[in-house]
């Protein structure tokens, strides 16, 4: 068991960024240039990406009208479907060497997963699961997606926990794929029990329940820290 998780805030990010660092830092797991695993943490512009098992039918939008809207576009190696991240909406990317764990990626999913019905107890939601789909959801409506990439036991892509999302987002897909899904939020689900800061809460019930089901002790560390190898 890894007991060290370095904790990245990246703030708000552009998803095509966000995605070579991820690339990048998971190279270095693979090689062992980092010694420990990482979780990333960002907000996104609007941005749909389309994983190894998307059908085209799933993206409502045409490209040339998300294109119009400022809304990014990316094909990309993680599983799932169709999924989009914007503004308000907590995202989350595990860099994990899964051999310092378990090599069982249907395990790591499911660890996800009570990572986020964890954080969501925080705030009174009460998370589940829903047989055949990967992710979670509260009263029959999803408000959190997984998908992730691996190559020799390391992990990234993550989650996308919606936090105070705007959720019209959704309208430009079937989300992950699945017809007349319902999206949902915490600061929808709180309405007004929301508390004022809704945002920063959700990133400490996050990382406190990957120290929870991980066991592991988490440090927030700065990027160029770790970039430099320090």
């Amino acid at each position: 068991m890894s007991a060290e998780l370095a904790v990245i805030g990246l703030g708000r990010m552009a998803y095509g960024e966000a995605l070579a660092l991820q690339r990048d830092l998971a190279q270095r797991r693979i090689d062992r240039s980092l010694d420990h695993d990482l979780l990333l943490l960002v907000e996104h512009p609007p941005v749909v990406t389309l994983g190894r098992g998307s059908h085209a039918e799933h993206l409502v939008a045409p490209k040339e009208f998300l294109a119009a809207k400022g809304v990014e576009l990316f094909e990309v190696e993680r599983g799932g479907d169709v999924t989009c991240h914007g503004p308000g909406q907590l995202v989350g990317y595990p860099i994990y060497d899964l051999t310092q764990h378990r090599r069982d990626l249907h395990w790591f999913l499911r660890a996800l997963e009570e990572c986020l019905i964890a954080a969501l107890r925080d705030f009174g939601v009460a998370g589940e699961r829903r047989d055949g789909y990967t992710g979670v959801w509260t009263g029959g409506r999803k408000i959190a997606s997984i998908g992730i990439h691996v190559k020799q036991w390391v992990t990234w892509h993550g989650f996308a926990l919606n936090v105070m999302t705007d959720l019209s987002l959704f309208d430009l897909i079937v989300p992950c794929g699945i017809p007349d899904v319902a999206m949902t939020s915490i600061q929808k689900e709180l309405g007004e029990r929301s508390p004022r800061d809704l945002w920063g809460r959700a990133l400490d019930a996050v990382v406190l329940a990957f120290c929870e089901v991980f066991r592991q002790q988490a440090q927030m560390v700065e990027l160029e820290a770790v970039r430099s190898g320090a």
